[in-house]
């Protein structure tokens, strides 16, 4: 599913014309013609298309992370991929006001960074992966970890952000995110590790063991590498889900 087939994102489009007008076989912007709904409807989709057309040739990932409604923004994924930002966070606690984050892992384009505490975790570093990015992919993250970095580090995060964890809601995919790959499949080297875990190796490296902070950050890498794989998976189901089923109709 690409931007490209969506017409919800116009005004007064839902989900039932958006899928009459696939089934007709308008299946994406380039096969639109006014005709197939109402004066006031065409004219408001074509209006859309063309904004869209320039918004997505300049990569303006925020105008469609505006336009779309929130259960279909997974949609976005395809066109912005290539430059997906997959994070995650490891922390001593769940408060930010009490506690603080020990390793931060960015996943984009094949290529891991973790930042750790002590060493290279800082303000600027952090804002510095985050502003690379077109699309940040987090599971959970619009309730944790963003909130938590923006306390930790004094961070305004505006980008727009997929939440992985809503999608596989949609899928009937709930639990943590270890639960769901091993719903789907996705295989980790240590499956035996948990979030609480992370808090006792964080406290083992500081009290020396500098294997505990080894194990802590291939942890850590680990939940933004299977980040991507999740999503991959999430969005085919998705799209075979939403769009494959009613054009097959036709």
């Amino acid at each position: 599913m690409r931007i490209e087939n969506s017409f919800v994102p116009v005004r007064g489009v839902g989900e039932k014309t958006e899928r009459r007008l696939w089934r007709e076989g308008i299946t994406h912007w380039d096969d639109f013609e006014p005709s197939s709904v109402g004066d006031v409807q065409g004219d408001n989709i074509i209006d859309y298309i063309d904004r869209a057309r320039d918004r997505l040739a300049a990569g303006d990932t925020a105008f469609f992370d505006r336009a779309f409604p929130s259960g279909s923004r997974w949609r976005l994924y395809e066109n912005f991929r290539a430059n997906a930002c997959f994070f995650d966070i490891e922390t001593t606690g769940l408060d930010a006001r009490h506690n603080d984050v020990t390793t931060v892992s960015f996943h984009r384009a094949g290529e891991t960074t973790t930042l750790v505490r002590g060493e290279d975790l800082t303000r600027e570093a952090v804002r510095r992966e985050l502003d690379a990015a077109d699309l940040l992919v987090s599971f959970n993250g619009k309730r944790f970890d963003v909130p938590f970095l923006e306390r930790s580090f004094d961070l305004d995060i505006a980008q727009p952000h997929l939440d992985v964890m809503y999608p596989c809601r949609q899928l009937d995919l709930t639990g943590g995110l270890k639960a769901i790959e091993e719903e789907i499949g996705i295989e980790r080297d240590r499956p035996d590790i948990s979030g609480r875990d992370a808090v006792r190796l964080w406290h083992a490296y500081e009290r020396g063991d500098e294997d505990a902070l080894d194990t802590l950050v291939s942890y850590n890498r680990a939940d933004t590498v299977n980040l991507k794989s999740l999503l991959d998976t999430v969005t085919r189901r998705l799209h075979e889900s939403v769009f494959v089923s009613d054009t097959e109709q036709r």
